[in-house]
């Protein structure tokens, strides 16, 4: 994925839409921070072993209370509550995640964050996330950059750290529906970690997109990604200077209407994207949806 500007107008001034979403996931961190070290209510979601939490509901409520107030109009799709209609016809779409790394939480593990994007005709034009334990916000515009938390613009550094060029640092992250006995996850992850110093599976990927876009780590490969929280990520580490492929090594397009077998990818700086893909285009099939016999 390649930023770029949309080539029609949009609706709304992102300008201010980045600071409607940047003020309400910081509104949403505030209310996360005084809530982690109390009782969680922690509740079974689904029967992949995910949970959620009153913070979870707590949070999305807050949110979406931010961008009602803002952009009455405009559809949502929220990681609890789902998709909230908007206006007939309306072409801006919030995508939230008041509360990514929920598991991390319900163990006493601080490594979760809030993610908000804004999407026009199914595209990422706009991506906030917020880190609650640090404090900091990173968000960025489609074609404009990204802003770290002094509101300086982030750039993915040119090199790699001393000692990373052959041994990168890697994060994984996959969907909440794959299973553990999954045998594409299982090679692939196994590949890729072979040629990586450190695989880090984070269970907050938001947390990981931001750390790539810092070059804290060189990059990050993804199955069957979560969509909530995805174009946020992305967009912030795409637009600090990383580049995105599908697994097969073609080009990767972020529109939130694609299917899941689509959304799986490659992120890393631009000088390790090749040697990543040589290990990911082994294993995934010519149209990037793996033979049955991985």
């Amino acid at each position: 994925m390649r930023p770029t500007t949309p080539s029609a107008a949009l609706p709304v001034d992102l300008s201010e839409a980045r600071g409607v979403a940047v003020d309400a996931a910081e509104a949403a961190g505030a209310l996360l921070s005084a809530g982690v070290g109390g009782p969680l209510d922690v509740r079974p979601k689904g029967t992949g072993g995910d949970v959620v939490t009153a913070l979870d509901t707590a949070a999305e409520e807050l949110i979406l209370g931010r961008l009602r107030a803002a952009y009455p109009g405009h559809r949502i799709i929220a990681e609890e509550s789902g998709v909230l209609d908007g206006a007939p016809g309306e072409e801006m779409v919030w995508l939230v995640d008041p509360l990514d790394g929920t598991n991390n939480v319900a163990i006493g593990m601080p490594v979760y964050a809030v993610g908000l994007a804004l999407c026009a005709r199914a595209e990422p034009v706009l991506g906030v996330v917020h880190d609650p334990v640090s404090g900091r916000t990173w968000s960025a515009v489609r074609g404009k950059g990204t802003l770290g938390p002094d509101g300086a613009p982030v750039r993915l550094p040119s090199r790699p750290r001393p000692g990373r060029r052959d041994n990168p640092v890697l994060a994984w992250t996959q969907g909440h529906q794959v299973t553990s006995d999954d045998p594409v996850a299982f090679a692939l992850r196994t590949a890729v970690e072979k040629r990586c110093a450190r695989m880090l599976q984070l269970w907050a990927p938001l947390v990981a997109w931001t750390m790539l876009a810092r070059g804290d780590i060189d990059g990050i490969v993804g199955y069957l990604p979560e969509i909530v929280d995805l174009p946020a990520g992305a967009l912030v580490a795409a637009e600090a200077g990383a580049e995105l492929r599908r697994l097969n090594g073609g080009p990767y397009e972020m529109g939130i209407d694609r299917p899941a077998s689509e959304l799986g990818f490659v992120a890393a700086r631009p000088d390790l994207l090749d040697r990543l893909l040589e290990t990911t285009t082994r294993i995934a099939g010519p149209d990037g949806r793996f033979p049955s016999s991985c």
